[in-house]
């Protein structure tokens, strides 16, 4: 194709003019759906344009058609249900309210026609194609047969016993529907509702003969079992084969937590193993429901363990437990077994498993009080007082049970490969261990032993498997008995600090053990730390000092991680962040009396310029010089000093001249370096006065000497100046306007704040992202200054 505009020229207009189309088209779109919506609301007739079959354009119009909200075959439901319905209340009102005009022969003629019409008419109606409507019919023609056993009932057996009758005419009317439905297998309806009259029989017959619960049990098992057999063929009675069976066995476990002697303990046994034998055998017949034999297999061990109960009442409560475990536990070996089917095999370890699990936890609810308990040594520290064994405890049955638990886990974490057993099997078995001298009422020094062994065992196991979910489990167990243990050392001076001595010397060397990880050295490093500082303070507390005394000795621990400083390896940062700890504790302990309070901070200051002389850790110098000014002031807050600047400017004037012979040197020194320490060596203090100052003088030539180093800042590009005196000027206005600030609030109603705080809520919003990036940009700025 020739052109004669340059290529580039024709494309640029050609681009141009498919965008006018696309805008041209949008506006065609949108002009089209108002239209339509303007025509449908009108109830016109919509006019449409679009190819006909031919390919040509072709005009069609008609009238605009709602779509429909029911499909023809669920309307064709509905309207047979609802006549369904509609022929069943019918037959009701006849029965019960016009039967006693009849005579005999009437009545009897009348049901039975109907009765035999109901159930004739559907085969008639799947002959010719009709199911749905013969569904329906049939369905008629069931509850009919109902109302014929009724009225045979109210009329020729009216003496007899109704739920005998009700067990004898639910098992006529399920097999008739049975038969009835195996004749017309098309319909859908008579099979599940036989099954669901063969559940009624059994139970209503021990009912009406007052078997007693043991009697409706086995009634309701042996139902479960036709169930379970039919369900092999008619997938229906699975569900009532389950519930069925679920409630004798439930029936069972009531009796048998009930009974008092193993002779009123066999029955339910019987039942409970009975269960037990189909929920096994219909997991070997269908693998997919390994669920009954797993309630069976708990089954089992509710019957073995309830007639090993009752066999010997002087046991105390709590030792069901164990024998519970003793029976359940073994079922997990079935996952060795190669023999037994998979379901089988799987519900017999689901049932061990779920046994295990209860009886865990109803030990582990039986120690929880014996750990809680030690909290009330926090009432009154170094009493030396012995606590009372409870006669309502647990005793050593609980201890027994979470080792038992314990051990199983263990063996199946051995055999399986499986982190989880194996961090069930660490918690269980310290609960046990940590708990039993407590529940076994064992002398408070041995308890302590016991306690403390089992603590350094549990950290050990810690170090050494730290990188598995167990050494997870261990460390945290490890953690919980140190806590414990250290608040039941606080009931005896000797106790504390002979525990928390022996806690210490473990965590140092946990920390020192190189082979474990990192995070649980660190962990074992901060404790070490920590019960230094507690060692510390109760010596303090021992040689009846002051509080305020206490700080020394707190920050000598301070002082020893500093000194040690490289020579603590990979837990060198965590250590130290707890020496800062211990720091800030010594201040707080310190603050009750000025002049120890300034001692505090510079002994503080010294161990932080101690520390910042290594490369390393040069910002501690930042921190040492903040620690000096801090306790210099303190003492001259202590001495009644009015006028800090007398102090402060013989210190900032050669500070500041410092700094610029070092900026004159090293163009690249900072402006917080050369300056920053001198100008808040006396904006600060004097700012603090000011703000002390009722006076106007102090503000003003504070005010002045601010805009002075602000403006200073500015004019050479500094960052320290621009920032420090802007921040005092900014602190100096403040200051001077609060007074009338609180005026005016205090005149002004109460909703006028939040009012305003809304709208200068709605502004920022409003205007985030400008405002966003005016600060990023003052932010650019700001760092471009020296």
């Amino acid at each position: 194709m020739n052109s004669p505009l340059p290529p580039a020229e024709e494309l640029a207009l050609v681009d141009r003019e498919l965008a006018q189309l696309d805008a041209r088209r949008l506006y065609l779109l949108a002009r089209r759906d108002w239209l339509l919506r303007l025509v449908q609301q009108s109830g016109a007739a919509v006019v449409q344009w679009g190819p006909a079959a031919s390919g040509s354009p072709a005009w069609t119009a008609g009238p605009s058609r709602p779509a429909k909200e029911a499909s023809a075959p669920s309307a064709q439901n509905v309207l047979l249900t609802l006549g369904a319905v509609l022929l069943a209340v019918a037959a009701l009102a006849f029965t019960l309210v016009s039967w006693g005009s009849m005579g005999i022969a009437g009545r009897s003629a009348v049901l039975a026609v109907v009765t035999a019409a109901a159930l004739a008419a559907p085969a008639v109606l799947l002959r010719r194609g009709l199911r749905s409507t013969a569904e329906s019919v049939a369905a008629v023609g069931l509850l009919l047969t109902v109302l014929d056993a009724y009225a045979l009932y109210a009329v020729g057996m009216p003496d007899a016993d109704g739920t005998g009758y009700a067990a004898g005419a639910a098992a006529v009317l399920a097999a008739v529907w049975a038969g009835y439905g195996s004749a017309l297998r098309t319909l859908r309806i008579p099979l599940p509702a036989a099954v669901v009259a063969a559940q009624l029989p059994l139970p209503l017959a021990a009912v009406a003969w007052q078997a007693g619960p043991l009697g409706v049990g086995w009634a309701l098992l042996v139902t479960a079992a036709l169930d379970a057999a039919l369900a092999l063929r008619v997938r229906a009675a699975a569900l009532p084969a389950a519930l069925l069976g679920s409630a004798a066995l439930l029936v069972g476990a009531a009796q048998s937590w009930s009974a008092g002697s193993a002779a009123q303990a066999l029955g339910p046994a019987a039942l409970l193993l009975a269960g037990a034998a189909l929920g096994a055998a219909a997991a070997w017949r269908e693998p997919r429901v390994w669920g009954a034999a797993l309630v069976g297999g708990v089954a089992a061990v509710v019957a073995v363990a309830g007639v090993a109960g009752v066999a010997r009442p002087e046991l105390a409560p709590g030792w069901a437990v164990v024998a519970h475990l003793v029976v359940g536990l073994p079922l997990l070996a079935a996952v060795r077994v190669s023999a037994l089917p998979e379901a089988v095999r799987r519900g017999s370890v689901g049932a061990g498993a779920v046994v295990g699990a209860l009886g865990a936890l109803a030990s582990g609810a039986a120690v929880a009080p014996v750990l809680v308990a030690r909290l009330r040594v926090l009432e009154e520290v170094w009493a030396a007082t012995t606590p009372a064994a409870d006669p309502y405890g647990p005793g050593a049955s609980a201890a027994v049970g979470l080792l038992l638990t314990a051990g199983a886990a263990w063996w199946l974490s051995r055999v399986s490969a499986r982190p989880e057993p194996g961090v069930l099997a660490v918690v269980l078995g310290w609960s046990g261990l940590f708990t039993a001298p407590v529940l076994l009422g064992f002398p408070v020094a041995v308890v302590f032993a016991v306690q403390l062994a089992v603590t350094g065992a549990v950290g050990f196991l810690a170090l050494r498997r730290s990188g598995r979910g167990a050494g997870i489990a261990a460390a945290a167990c490890a953690l919980a008995g140190a806590v414990n243990v250290s608040l039941g050392a606080l009931d005896g001076r000797a106790a504390t600090f002979a525990v928390w001595g022996l806690l210490g010397a473990g965590c140092a060397a946990g920390a020192a053990y190189g082979p474990a990880a990192r995070w649980v050295r660190s962990a074992a490093a901060v404790c070490a730390v920590g019960y230094a500082t507690g060692l510390l303070v109760a010596s303090a507390a021992v040689t009846d000092l002051a509080v305020v005394w206490w700080a020394l000795p707190v920050l000598a621990v301070a002082a020893v991680v500093a000194a040690l400083g490289p020579r603590l390896g990979a837990v060198r940062l965590p250590a130290e962040i707890a020496a800062a700890v211990a720091g800030v504790l010594a201040l707080a302990l310190s603050a009750g009396r000025p002049g120890t309070l300034a001692l505090t901070l510079a002994l503080s200051g010294v161990v932080c310029a101690g520390a910042a002389v290594r490369p390393e850790r040069r910002v501690l110098g930042w921190a040492a010089g903040a620690l000096f000014v801090a306790a210099t002031w303190v003492r001259l807050a202590e001495a009644g000093v009015t006028a800090p600047e007398a102090y402060t400017l013989p210190v900032t004037v050669p500070a500041l001249a410092v700094g610029f012979l070092r900026r004159r040197r090293d163009a690249r020194a900072s402006s917080w370096t050369a300056y920053g320490p001198g100008l808040a060596a006396t904006l600060l203090p004097s700012l603090v006065a000011a703000w002390a100052d009722a006076d106007w003088v102090r503000p003003l030539v504070l005010g002045v000497a601010a805009l002075a180093v602000t403006l200073a800042g500015a004019r050479w590009r500094l960052q320290a100046p621009l920032l420090l005196g802007g921040a005092v000027l900014a602190a100096v206005a403040v200051h001077e306007l609060a007074p009338y600030v609180v005026q005016v609030a205090g005149a002004l109603p109460r909703w006028v704040l939040p009012a305003l705080a809304g709208v200068l809520l709605l502004a920022v919003g409003a205007t985030y992202e400008k405002r966003l990036r005016d600060a990023r940009r003052l932010r650019a700025a700001i760092g471009r200054l020296g």
